[in-house]
């Protein structure tokens, strides 16, 4: 690559990992309400929407200019996924409000498809992590900052004094720190930069503290999930790797039922059954392409049983919601890229030294706990932030680590 294309690249990667903690103030843009407070302005999400989509131009572009065979194993399945989700915006119940949303999912399949192509280049790996480490670290140390000084007053109080930030509800910022804890975990042991070390350590305890401050049930089932995947694919005996696992997700459990209720809505114990039960009728009448992107709360106040939460943003299930809006198409596509995923992984795996397993394997844990917080809670930091960058991200590790020379 020509050096100014490679600083280019570059230069988009430490912006797109930088802007990560501000996506959540995209769902200003869906005109629905939503039980959080947003404290970025519209014109800043606008901003930000702009760079995302700037940064998509030179990508796209270089991508084209400097193609690689075979770079882009997985694409066929995410491509896939956002055709069934654009043909699900436009039969949905508002097509504008849609499509916009899907164009977005878009643009994290051009963010994945170049670190698929440009992670191995020189500095590539480098840029991705610095900005990850620093922008997750500043993200954090806002939420707990914001929390101990109950500033602004009417998101602590709105939120029961749990930490969120600039990711409007507490189960979006635990879900990002589910992602982004086993990274900094593994930079802060593998990294052999020491200064990059030293700013992973940091993020790490930012980051533990913030996630901790959430408060966030299924956050927490999730951080045990991502514990405990690591766990049992680390044992060097399946036996204790298993015991080993299971009791993390005992000990996350018990965390769960003796230590949240005092920062919940009592309500919230049984408000998700009514809302799964409405979602299922969703999907019973919309089974094909759904009822379109972010239209669940058109619908949920027309099925919803008497005496259940009069509002629902979403299905509070990641693949309850996938289903009730874009249907069994884009559900099915979903499930396709995560097979694929698995499989091109599995294979990676099997021809990587153990350090770059080792990162890999680090990058799959946070994946897989986000899997199973979505099992009862939705996150749009994860569908349009994390996802699909981050499963390039596991490819790309397995293959190259840290990008580093050999030592």
């Amino acid at each position: 690559m020509q050096r100014l294309s490679l600083r280019a690249i570059r230069a988009a990667f430490v912006a797109v990992y930088a802007a990560v903690p501000l996506f959540p103030s995209f769902i200003a843009l869906s005109g629905n309400s939503f039980p959080g407070v947003e404290l970025i302005p519209l014109p800043l999400a606008l901003a930000v929407l702009g760079l995302v989509c700037g940064l998509a131009i030179v990508a796209g572009v270089l991508l084209v200019r400097y193609p690689r065979r075979g770079a882009q194993p997985i694409l066929v399945p995410i491509f896939t996924w956002f055709a069934a989700s654009m043909l699900s915006a436009l039969a949905g119940f508002d097509p504008a409000a849609g499509v916009l949303f899907v164009s977005i999912f878009g643009l994290g399949a051009v963010w994945h498809a170049s670190v698929m192509r440009f992670y191995g280049e020189p500095g590539v790996a480098r840029a991705i992590f610095w900005s990850y480490l620093c922008s997750g670290a500043l993200a954090s140390l806002a939420a707990v900052v914001m929390i101990a000084t109950r500033v602004p007053a009417a998101q602590y109080a709105m939120q029961h004094g749990r930490a969120t930030g600039t990711f409007v509800l507490p189960g979006e910022l635990a879900a990002y720190l589910v992602v982004f804890l086993p990274i900094a975990f593994a930079l802060a042991r593998g990294a052999r930069e020491r200064a990059l070390r030293a700013v992973a350590w940091i993020a790490l305890g930012c980051g533990a503290l913030a996630f901790l401050l959430t408060f966030s049930r299924a956050g927490w089932m999730g951080l045990a999930a991502t514990v405990a995947f690591l766990l049992a694919v680390r044992a060097r005996r399946l036996r204790a790797g298993a015991t080993a696992a299971l009791l993390v997700v005992a000990a996350g459990a018990a965390a769960v039922l003796l230590l949240f209720n005092a920062h919940h809505d009592p309500s919230e114990d049984y408000t998700r059954i009514a809302i799964w039960r409405a979602a299922l009728q969703i999907i019973d009448r919309f089974p094909l392409t759904g009822v379109g992107p972010f239209d669940f709360s058109r619908l949920y106040a027309l099925v919803r049983v008497p005496d259940s939460e009069p509002s629902a943003y979403h299905a509070h299930s990641l693949y309850l919601t996938f289903f009730a809006e874009l249907g069994i198409l884009g559900l099915s596509a979903f499930l396709w890229t995560a097979w694929a995923f698995v499989a091109e992984l599995r294979r990676r795996l099997a021809a990587a030294t153990p350090q770059n397993a080792a990162l890999a394997l680090a990058v799959t844990a946070g994946l897989f706990g986000v899997a199973v917080q979505g099992l009862i809670d939705t996150m749009s930091v994860v569908i349009f932030g994390l996802w699909l960058p981050t499963l390039a991200l596991a490819l790309a590790t397995a293959r190259d680590g840290l990008g580093e020379p050999p030592a």
